[in-house]
């Protein structure tokens, strides 16, 4: 069963035991535009505790809310997660004191009035599965054909009760193609700077959805307008208006060339790609040198080293897992080794490419090159080692071992790392394959301590 028809059953049950039950939110509106929504959700007049006993493959983590997490029983197929679909009830959500989670609700046995608390008009749709018939108190449906982002009833108490939803405007706005109505994106800009009483998990979610979902350069663009980037990451706003040298970068500023460089991301490009595109430059604006100080040019020495540091602390305050933290903070510190790798030695080489996810260093030097001067040769060179370099001399076997150094008559310790280095780097320069031949260059330039 898939996530739409285990949806309409839900329904249907719910229908069948004298309750209404709609389909209603975002998977609405996608239908309607003929997109595949990326979950389903359910409201009913239903109250949590009678959704419970009719679903007891279900759980109310979120019941004090009204809210019910349903799952699929059935065999899940091997390639995708068991489906759940969140089941609501109908209700008016009182009180926002911690600018995310109502302080209670108020149950209610019309559509009408649950839909009056979501968002935006366009996510406000409910649909009738027995009969396709759209719901529409809101005035979704005509938003929808104008292309319009608007917050439903007040927008400045919208975005007070729940801050996120300043950033949901402009992520929806971006992947959908949409423009911001006129008081929505007002309020927007009014609220700005309240946008970081939402904890710094919701924010990263947020941010790394705008990135991902295929319209990353029209999401920041409008962060940029709102004044939502200046509050959430200052540091990519000080890109505006730092030059570049031309003969590098025609394309104009640091802020122009990032932005060219997210409107290159390929779909759903990993996390730490999409990341690591919009922070690679991030370490120019403070260390830019005008062409007057420097004599020649526009310099930015070192930037690579400072940005990776500054995108460290980044994902440090929005809390991303410290695997992505190193990822994103080696892209940006090794974005600029592809102009040496005409001159790399063979084992620099080979170290360089067999790093973990090499494929992404390679996506951001080529998303780099075109967002600037567009010259490919680097990259070109890169792939060509890569297909043409059996895995066995870019990733070794070793040849000797600890244990062996042990024998021998060497001590553990710091010495051990030094000599199977000394071994490694012989066998990526081609002039050890042997493991006799190993033991003998540890016996030729290595002498055990007395």
């Amino acid at each position: 069963m898939d996530a739409r028809a285990f949806a309409e059953s839900i329904c249907r049950t719910l229908r069948a035991s004298g309750h209404q039950a709609y389909l209603v939110g975002g998977c609405v509106r996608d239908l309607i535009l003929g997109r595949e929504p990326a979950d389903y959700d359910v409201a009913t007049d239903a109250r949590p505790e009678r959704v419970q006993r009719l679903f007891p493959s279900s759980t109310g983590v979120g019941a004090k809310f009204g809210v019910i997490l349903v799952f699929d029983d059935g065999p899940s197929a091997p390639d995708r997660p068991p489906i759940t679909v969140e089941v609501s009830t109908f209700r008016s959500d009182i009180g926002y004191s911690d600018g995310r989670h109502p302080d209670r609700v108020e149950y209610s046995d019309t559509p009408q009035e649950d839909v009056r608390r979501r968002d935006f008009t366009i996510n406000g749709l409910l649909l009738d599965p027995g009969t396709g018939k759209v719901l529409d108190f809101v005035g979704g449906r005509a938003d929808l054909d104008a292309r319009l982002i608007r917050a439903i009833g007040d927008p400045e108490l919208r975005f007070r009760e729940d801050k996120l939803r300043m950033l949901r405007a402009v992520r929806f706005a971006a992947r959908l193609d949409y423009t911001i109505e006129p008081a929505t994106f007002a309020a927007i800009q009014a609220a700005a700077a309240r946008v970081m009483e939402v904890s710094a998990e919701r924010l990263h979610d947020e941010l790394t959805k705008i990135l991902t979902e295929g319209a990353a350069r029209r999401g920041f663009e409008l962060l940029d307008s709102s004044g939502l980037l200046d509050v959430l990451l200052p540091e990519v706003a000080r890109m505006k208006g730092v030059p570049q040298p031309p003969q590098f970068h025609p394309e104009g500023d640091v802020w122009v060339h990032t932005l060219m460089l997210l409107e290159g991301l390929p779909p759903k490009p990993p996390a730490t790609l999409a990341w690591a595109a919009l922070l690679h430059d991030v370490g120019k604006p403070p260390t830019f040198m005008s062409a007057e100080r420097t004599g020649n040019r526009i310099r930015f020495d070192g930037h690579p080293e400072i940005g990776a540091r500054m995108a460290a602390d980044i994902c440090r305050r929005l809390r991303f897992s410290t695997g992505d933290t190193e990822q994103i903070e080696a892209l940006v510190a090794q974005h600029l080794r592809f102009k040496d790798v005409f001159n790399m030695r063979p084992a620099t080489l080979k170290r360089f490419v067999r790093q973990d996810r090499f494929e992404e260093h390679l996506a951001l030097h080529r998303l780099d090159c075109l967002a600037s001067h567009g010259i490919l040769d680097a990259y070109d060179y890169v792939r060509r080692f890569i297909v043409e370099t059996p895995p066995e001399q870019v990733r070794p076997p070793r040849l000797v071992t600890g244990d062996d150094l042990k024998e021998m008559g060497f001590q553990p310790g710091p010495r051990f790392k030094e000599i199977l280095q000394a071994i490694e780097e012989a066998q990526l320069e081609g002039r050890l394959g042997e493991r006799a031949a190993a033991l003998q260059f540890v016996r030729s330039n290595y002498t055990p301590a007395a």
